[in-house]
């Protein structure tokens, strides 16, 4: 029976669909993957590393000419083609034996990630009312922290049976879970390429984008958007918390206190629990570039009280006390990943022109490519080697990082001329008083969900 494309008003259900059976497939790849490479393969850890991180460096470059060309010839079938494209390359990891067979499939997984990404985040752009992306962004991020946890039970199931066949199973499931995403995505209404849409220029300040801002000619304008790219960097900051749940908590735990070793494995369940539950409520505070400036600079707050908390972890204390001060810290860790997801979903769209969706998305996801890439080597030596003054430091990175969005966001917002202006009293509070934090409560506007497949996923 042939594919017909759904009512728009089921597009949220097929996405979160679409979403979740991906991300059973990823919790299965990212749980499964190194120990595959290594024991099956027979790859070196430190060969694994590397192709690892020159693959997501050419992923990076990738999001922004893939998001241009869903841009030119739509999101839909640009997402179900890349997310086809993913199940492939997935299931040639089976037929990886050497170093540089799995470099080159590394990198064109990593490639087809970053521009699945993109497009469909532009793809949302297109199904999702401007007033409803972030509430719908943020259903999502649940839905993709629920998936994450299935598939990374069921790839448990094959480290402890640790054959080769059990792998491949975890792999299969993987690309299953791709392949279905594809057909998944061709199901939800056409959405009109932006060249088709925009029939006429639209009105820009003199000097378009060379002058700084976002131009609507050739090429890729992004990159000629100084200020959005700015607020990017800026958001790039803020995610190198991705890499600290993954790999620095538990070598942190293994170094410090190593008979609790089981608990980096508890705090990654906690992480995804809280997002799974509250993302959602969490994004509720989220309605424009105002309340999504405040709640990224929470976020700042919230992240520099947790790197202090883990800082505090190093101290010479009982140690059901250093457990105690390790689930602190990663409380306060997740709240300020989901505002700072929240108010970066809302910020990236926001100041997006709607003709250029997929390239504008596909930089500001560049993001995450740079935190898998750097955040690691960046964030070992940092925090490891540094200890508490160390966490203290990425603390105050973090804070800087909250505070400075607000400017940032500001000062882009003058130049968007599809938007009503930005006021300014409205962001430069940006670090006096702590509004809207937890015992707070924020009134400013109706805020949206977040994304699909969003651009900042949890680690």
């Amino acid at each position: 029976m042939p594919f017909r494309p759904r009512p728009a008003s089921s597009a949220p259900r097929t996405l979160a669909v679409a979403q979740l059976v991906s991300a059973i497939g990823d919790g299965a790849y990212y749980t499964s993957s190194a120990l595959y490479f290594t024991r099956i393969v027979g790859l070196p850890p430190a060969r694994l590393g590397l192709g690892l991180a020159v693959a997501w460096a050419v992923g990076s470059l990738a999001g922004v000419p893939l998001g241009h060309l869903a841009d030119r010839r739509g999101p839909r079938g640009t997402a179900a083609a890349l997310a086809l494209g993913t199940a492939v390359v997935v299931a040639s990891f089976l037929a990886v034996r050497s170093f540089l067979p799995f470099l080159a499939a590394a990198c064109l997984y990593a490639t087809a990630q970053s521009g699945l990404g993109a497009a469909r985040q532009a793809l949302v752009g297109g199904l999702v009312p401007e007033g409803e992306r972030t509430a719908a962004l943020a259903r999502l991020q649940a839905v993709l922290n629920a998936g994450l946890a299935v598939g990374a039970a069921l790839g448990g199931v094959a480290l402890t049976v640790g054959t080769g066949e059990a792998f491949l199973a975890a792999f299969a499931l993987t690309a299953a879970g791709f392949l279905a995403t594809g057909l998944l995505l061709l199901r939800l209404p056409a959405v009109t390429p932006a060249t088709a849409a925009a029939t006429a220029p639209a009105a820009m300040p003199s000097g378009g984008a060379a002058g700084g801002r976002p131009g609507r000619g050739g090429g890729f304008a992004v990159l000629a958007d100084r200020r959005y790219v700015v607020v990017a960097l800026v958001n790039t900051v803020l995610l190198l918390r991705m890499p600290l749940l993954s790999l620095v908590i538990p070598l942190w735990i293994a170094d410090r206190a190593p008979q609790l070793g089981w608990l980096g494995s508890a705090l990654f369940v906690l992480n995804t629990l809280g997002v799974t539950l509250f993302q959602v409520r969490t994004a509720r505070a989220v309605t424009g570039l105002r309340s999504a400036a405040r709640t990224v600079r929470q976020a700042g707050v919230l992240l520099l009280a947790s790197c202090a908390v883990f800082a505090l972890s190093a101290a010479t204390v009982p140690l059901w006390a250093t457990g105690a001060l390790l689930v602190a810290g990663a409380v306060l860790q997740v709240a300020g990943e989901m505002k700072q997801s929240a108010g970066s979903w809302q910020i990236a769209f926001d100041l997006a022109p709607a003709d250029r969706l997929g390239q504008y998305q596909g930089f500001f996801g560049t993001g995450v490519a740079v935190a898998r890439t750097a955040g690691p080597l960046l964030l070992t030596t940092l925090l490891l080697e540094g200890g508490g003054p160390g966490w203290l430091l990425l603390g105050g990175l973090f804070l800087a990082a909250g505070c400075a969005m607000g400017p940032a966001v500001r000062r882009a917002g003058r130049d968007r001329p599809w938007r009503a202006p930005v006021t300014t009293g409205a962001l430069t509070g940006a670090c006096r008083r702590p509004e809207g934090l937890p015992g707070h409560t924020v009134n400013d506007d109706l805020r949206p969900p977040t994304a699909l497949f969003p651009v900042n996923p949890s680690p």
